[in-house]
């Protein structure tokens, strides 16, 4: 029994001196916090884009400059048209935080190309009966865009940033090489033209959605899909040239694209002038 006694005593004296011994060590340090993302910190970068737009208008409008022509009260438009423009831009703007920035773009569209065919029924020569003479309007539009953007991002997640955005600013539209091909069934096609180009300033304004992927903690590359309006864009008077469209007789009018715009898809980068701060995960908390 004593031996028994003697063994208890032993054990219970070592199982003490290892928890004192225990004691002594350091509490175990967490286990580290992985790097998930980037903090945008506030500051100015550069910005560039390239893309391509399908372009629309509403109506195309007439304004006759000659009021002694008669315009004919069916003349209807029944094909309007224009090729899609390709842009490019550069800009600068502030960060303000990790959720909000704006920047301040200059923006070319390229030359492109419209078409426009009306139709109408009085004057129209004919042998007997009812006739329909049409008009075919050529043309090209291109514009400087000038806007001032905000955009909200929505968090990153694996590099990725959703955001959206807005714009407000002015479009200077210019419209060359109008011309007017007058078809009718019996007479040859009489031909109008403008004889200069016509510019003008629009309000234009903007709105977009995107994904940005951070490359690096300078470098963002953006893909986007814009909504442009560049406003009702005028173009030169047509003056007409051919037998039957002399002195007195002819339109002499210009013409609206009436609410000219653009459905835009864009690849961009940011440049940015301060690194981004890193961020970490927080730690795991179990519960219970």
């Amino acid at each position: 029994m004593s031996s028994v006694r003697i063994l208890a005593l032993a054990g219970a004296a070592a199982a003490m001196s290892t928890a004192a011994l225990a004691a002594d060590f350091p509490p175990a340090l967490p286990p580290a916090q992985p790097l998930i993302q980037s903090a945008s910190e506030s500051g100015w970068y550069l910005r560039g884009d390239v893309g391509v737009g399908v372009q629309r208008f509403e109506a195309f409008d007439h304004f006759q400059s000659n009021a002694a022509f008669v315009w004919p009260a069916s003349w209807t438009i029944v094909q309007k048209q224009t090729d899609d423009a390709a842009f490019i831009d550069f800009g600068v703007g502030y960060q303000v935080n990790n959720w909000l920035r704006f920047d301040f773009t200059g923006e070319h569209r390229a030359s492109a190309k419209f078409k426009v065919i009306g139709s109408y029924h009085e004057f129209c020569p004919t042998n007997g009966g009812s006739a329909t003479c049409f008009d075919q309007y050529d043309g090209s539009h291109s514009a400087e865009v000038f806007m001032l953007n905000a955009y909200l991002d929505l968090g990153t997640w694996w590099c990725l940033t959703p955001f959206v955005g807005a714009g407000v600013g002015g479009a200077w539209n210019s419209v060359t090489a109008v011309s007017d091909l007058g078809i009718q069934n019996i007479f040859a096609p009489g031909f109008g033209y403008s004889q200069s180009d016509a510019s003008n300033w629009n309000l234009a304004w903007s709105a977009q959605a995107g994904l940005a992927y951070n490359v690096s903690s300078n470098l963002k590359l953006e893909l986007a899909v814009r909504y442009l309006n560049l406003g009702s864009v005028k173009t030169p008077v047509v003056n007409c040239s051919s037998a039957g469209c002399q002195g007195t007789s002819g339109p002499a009018a210009y013409y609206t694209l009436t609410n000219f715009d653009s459905l835009d898809l864009k690849l961009g980068m940011r440049w940015m002038f301060q690194p981004e701060a890193p961020t970490y995960a927080p730690p795991l908390i179990r519960k219970g």
